[in-house]
């Protein structure tokens, strides 16, 4: 099946193929995640040669009915946005999820929009925290992670942002004396609800958080990206 029109869209991997072609995973605006096939990318003289690369918003076109696409088009859109050290590393994770845990075309346009949107932030904003947080929530959404954040799972009640809550899979976050890894404040909870990460404690709450309610989906197979990040942080060091 070929695509008629130009789709908007970013690489999140490639790696080689043959002794000239690439196999690019992309995740576009109307289509989502797929992997595509770039025939003779790698040779000298491609029109692709510096074009497949991530965090550069494409225009794209592909071909085939497959779960591998023949890539037949693919041209910038807009300039390579500048993320650097810290935000780079942090654009690898946030393309490592997507590649994790997102089905094969399956079209999210607002995930595409949330994405966008996160590497924007990560190439402009001092702080790489409050973006990746954001996005790992959008993420959950996406996926159908439902957890309310507004009441306690027990009784019904509001959350009272001076209490404690632990949270229990697949029922929600439930007020208790017990402290630990799996316990919040409710401050916390309602910062969550809003997407308010600006104070420190709870950006360290929400990033406890989302490495919990990842957990199931990404498996015991450790990301990549963090151990890139851990090994060039120690390196910088």
């Amino acid at each position: 099946m070929a695509i008629e029109s130009f789709q908007r869209g970013f690489v999140l991997h490639r790696k080689a193929y043959s002794e000239t072609s690439l196999l690019v995973d992309l995740f576009t605006e109307e289509t989502g995640r797929l992997t595509v096939l770039a025939k003779g990318a790698r040779a000298k003289r491609s029109a692709w040669k510096g074009v497949l690369q991530p965090f550069t918003p494409l225009l794209l076109r592909w071909t085939g009915k497959g779960s591998l696409k023949t890539l037949t088009k693919a041209e910038p859109a807009a300039i390579a946005l500048p993320l650097q050290q810290t935000a780079l590393f942090s654009g690898f994770y946030v393309n490592e999820l997507l590649m994790r845990v997102i089905e094969p075309e399956t079209p999210n346009a607002t995930l595409f929009q949330d994405y966008l949107h996160c590497l924007t932030r990560l190439a402009v904003e001092n702080s790489v925290e409050p973006a990746l947080r954001t996005f790992e929530f959008q993420l959950l959404q996406t996926l159908g992670y439902g957890v309310d954040f507004m009441h306690c799972a027990g009784s019904g009640q509001p959350v009272d942002q001076t209490m404690t809550y632990r949270y229990r899979e697949e029922k929600g976050f439930i007020a208790s004396l017990i402290k630990d890894n799996l316990t919040f404040y409710g401050k916390d909870l309602l910062a969550f609800e809003a997407r308010d990460f600006q104070e420190p404690s709870v950006l360290q709450a929400a990033k406890r958080f989302t490495r919990i309610a990842l957990k199931p989906y990404l498996g015991n197979k450790p990301l990549k990206s963090r151990e890139l990040f851990t090994q060039n942080l120690l390196h910088l060091k």
